[in-house]
């Protein structure tokens, strides 16, 4: 009779602490890549989306070619994006990092136009009055009112990316997708597992901590809830 294997790797069990424990530095990387392609990305696209949205507000001839090719991006499949990309970028996480950005363009520039949009007429006409300027009325009044539909928009963007970052595992930039890829070509079940537990966690983390600033940075929002 065959000896029965003592410990979860060798039985290839799908939860396996020994895994957890001998592939920590792994796990690790795999974490803080995942962390860093998705910050950098959101923060790129949120970096061009704001005053593209801006100008869609300011010079309303804009918004349909600005939504327009937005949404375009949005549609290309993610393989047929790297595919376009490969060519600038080569196989590199520049690669994954402009992939995940113009995805997340699309929600934010909807979600932060919407929020300027909303911005009340008279508020606009009231803050001129009291001599604010173009820039000044922007930063001072309208984005800031605009910021309950902007974190929305970035709560969405951050949570997509998250997710969107595993497609990086083709070019061998996938953070905890790398770990995902290469477990289900051979199905190590704890690897596949853990790492898309991983995945979960932090795209929950992620909008829970987003939720909290949202809720300090617009406290005017609590007040009007209640």
């Amino acid at each position: 009779m065959t000896a029965t294997p003592d410990d979860c790797l060798a039985r290839n069990e799908w939860i396996c602490g020994e895994y957890l424990s001998t592939r920590r530095q792994i796990l690790g990387d795999a974490v803080v890549q995942h962390l860093q392609l998705t910050a950098v990305s959101v923060l790129i696209a949120l970096a061009v989306a704001v005053p593209l949205a801006v100008a869609a507000r300011r010079w309303r001839w804009t918004a349909g070619p600005v939504l327009g090719v937005t949404t375009v991006l949005y549609t290309i499949p993610s393989l047929a994006m790297f595919s376009l990309l490969l060519p600038l970028y080569g196989l590199s996480a520049s690669l994954v990092i402009a992939g995940l950005a113009l995805y997340s363009l699309t929600l934010l520039v909807r979600n932060i136009l919407a929020g300027l949009r909303a911005v009340p007429e008279e508020t606009r006409q009231a803050a001129r009055g009291m001599g604010y300027g173009p820039i000044r009325l922007l930063l001072a009044v309208e984005l800031p009112l605009a910021l309950p539909a902007a974190m929305a928009g970035l709560r969405i963007a951050v949570v997509s990316a998250v997710s969107l970052v595993t497609i990086g595992a083709i070019v061998g930039y996938g953070g905890l997708g790398n770990l995902i890829y290469s477990g289900m070509n051979t199905y190590f079940k704890a690897q596949v597992l853990t790492a898309s537990a991983l995945c979960v966690i932090i795209a929950v983390a992620a909008d829970l901590l987003l939720l909290l600033v949202q809720r300090y940075v617009t406290p005017w929002t609590r007040a009007v809830s209640a």
